[in-house]
């Protein structure tokens, strides 16, 4: 829509998902994985990532599109949702921690779908795939009417549905093709979009704190019911931003030297990606007044509005945010192949998301940027926003799940006491991070609220019939 400069933009929330890297070879072999160093799957072909590689593309994951909108996205709830920021970042290296733990034991391409499988059998790690592969392609539709968002601050659209949907669904397609040529270029992509988007990124979380006004803030508690229950419903939210945690160990295959740098590459990528979140947060809160950012689809280029006067600054931002979604779209369509992909190849998936084209599960990229394609028209045509958030919230609840049981995973083989997967030196160490992650994703499934958990276990027990089938074919 076109609007002046003092007219806010209509939001459309939550923020979008944040951008995944390239990853690589699958998993092999008919059942669960044994000790890492046993496991033919590690044997993978082609370039691996180092560590500063690997770091930066953990970053990039995490900073995507989501980045851009999370300040309309958090501001109905107040500047508690600054606190619920600071808790949910915390839990966040949390689980990074707990990701580069159970690499090092298990580097196998496919990260929580493996994990679940190795320690509780197929149907758990069934389930980590499937629901994981719910919020990729549910995120990926998330993403893209984010975008159309920042699109209509550079190319009026003028409310105009047909001219939403095409750019919507262009949004996801041209990444997708990218894909389809090939890992090499969705590598390329990743890494450029990732350079431009953090030049205006820094730039306005930097020079948004030297016209910070504290009149802009709003109320500490927004909705009234309670700052506990405020901070909890955010960080709900604020967990779609800060997916990619995960994508140093989904990718852990491709990752040189995995036991060791998975887990550095988590923890690094993810503590850097939460300065900058926090950093931009607070700048564009204190920019933008209450009022006008909690109906905002474009906050960082509203807060460059307000910054500098006009309509260039805020345009500017606006390119850079479609570059850094466009780059998120690219490595999340990748990604969403990748679970699929890796249980596929354990037969726990219809064999066709097993195959691959230039590195790239043709298969699994196409179904999933159909459905989330799909779900895009749908969105658009009916104008359901309340109902697409609702969506939203629910991959809050479907990308719990495989953290839950990647957590439980890690307290699984700590209370084994196995000696080939517990580091007896630091058994209180890892007892505390399983438990508090275990926690947080618990916490977090609070937050989505109860009417998103009941359509997430909808979403997640429909899958059970496509695990029958494909148990039931394997034992005949």
């Amino acid at each position: 829509m076109q609007t002046s400069p003092a007219a806010p933009r209509q939001a459309t929330r939550p923020s979008g998902p944040e951008t995944p890297g390239p990853v690589g070879s699958p998993t092999d072999g008919p059942g669960p994985a044994g000790p890492a160093s046993d496991d033919p799957s590690r044997q993978t072909t082609g370039r691996r990532f180092g560590l500063v590689t690997a770091t930066a593309l953990v970053m990039g994951n995490i900073i995507g599109g989501g980045i851009f909108m999370i300040p309309a996205a958090v501001a109905p709830f107040g500047t508690v949702s600054l606190a619920a920021f600071g808790v949910l970042t915390v839990g966040a290296i949390a689980l990074a921690l707990v990701f580069g733990q159970l690499a090092r034991r298990n580097p196998r391409t496919g990260g929580p779908y493996v994990y679940a499988r190795e320690a509780f059998g197929d149907f758990a790690g069934f389930l980590s795939a499937w629901s994981y592969w719910i919020t990729t392609w549910v995120s990926n539709a998330a993403l893209a009417v984010a975008a159309v968002g920042y699109l209509d601050v550079v190319l009026p659209l003028h409310h105009s549905i047909p001219l939403e949907i095409t750019a919507a669904l262009a949004f996801q397609w041209l990444p997708a093709l990218a894909n389809l040529a090939g890992t090499r270029y969705v590598g390329v992509v990743q890494l450029v979009s990732t350079v431009l988007k953090f030049i205006p990124l820094l730039l306005v979380s930097v020079g948004g704190l030297f016209f910070f006004d504290p009149k802009n803030l709003g109320p500490f508690d927004a909705t009234g019911h309670g700052w506990a229950g405020g901070m909890t419903a955010a960080a709900a939210i604020l967990l779609f931003s800060y997916l990619g945690v995960e994508s140093a160990a989904m990718s852990a295959g491709k990752v040189r030297d995995p036991e060791r740098n998975v887990g550095r590459a988590s923890v690094l990528g993810t503590t850097g990606a939460a300065v900058v979140y926090l950093l931009g947060t607070v700048a564009v809160f204190g920019t933008v007044a209450h009022q006008q950012l909690v109906h905002s689809t474009a906050p960082f280029s509203d807060a460059v509005d307000a910054m500098f006067g006009g309509t260039w600054g805020g345009t500017v931002i606006a390119v850079a945010a479609l570059v850094s979604m466009t780059g998120a779209l690219n490595g999340w369509t990748l990604l969403s192949a990748q679970a699929p992909y890796a249980a596929a190849k354990d037969g726990l998936f219809p064999a066709a998301f097993g195959k691959e084209r230039r590195g790239v599960p043709t298969f699994g990229v196409l179904v999933s940027v159909a459905l989330a394609s799909a779900l895009t028209v749908l969105n658009f045509a009916s104008g359901a926003k309340g109902a697409f958030d609702m969506l939203v919230l629910v991959t809050t609840f479907t990308a719990t799940v495989p953290y839950l049981l990647s957590t439980a995973a890690q307290l699984y083989w700590l209370v084994r006491g196995a000696g080939e997967r517990v580091d007896r030196g630091r058994l209180v160490r890892d007892a505390v991070l399983g438990l508090g992650s275990f926690a947080f994703s618990l916490w977090l499934l609070a937050g989505a609220g109860y009417a998103a958990v009941y359509q997430g276990v909808l979403f997640l027990f429909a899958g059970i019939l496509v695990y029958v089938w494909m148990a039931g074919r394997r034992r005949a």
